[in-house]
């Protein structure tokens, strides 16, 4: 399954993690130096949400910034119930 919002089509991102030894001066040491540079991925925050897309109400997945600025449709809530729930 791809890790990509369907709303706005963010998906992964590259990056770096960097590692560092040594003190820093300003503490006494002679410098911070780097030492290894290792590739890493940056995720966006994907939420599994129940939309209305089409006409039609279906699970998507969005990042959560596409839900915080109002990209996603809700569904209006049900306020009826089954028949079987009924008679029980």
């Amino acid at each position: 399954m791809a890790r990509i919002c369907k709303l706005t089509g963010k998906g992964p991102r590259k990056g770096s993690r960097i590692w560092r030894s040594g003190k820093a001066k300003k503490k006494g040491g002679i410098g911070t130096h780097i030492t290894a540079i290792t590739k890493r991925r940056f995720l966006p925050n994907l939420q599994r949400v129940k939309a209305v897309v089409d006409g039609e109400v279906r699970y998507i997945r969005v990042a959560a910034t596409a839900i915080k600025k109002g990209l996603v449709v809700k569904p209006l809530k049900r306020t009826y119930k089954k028949a079987e729930a009924a008679k029980a």
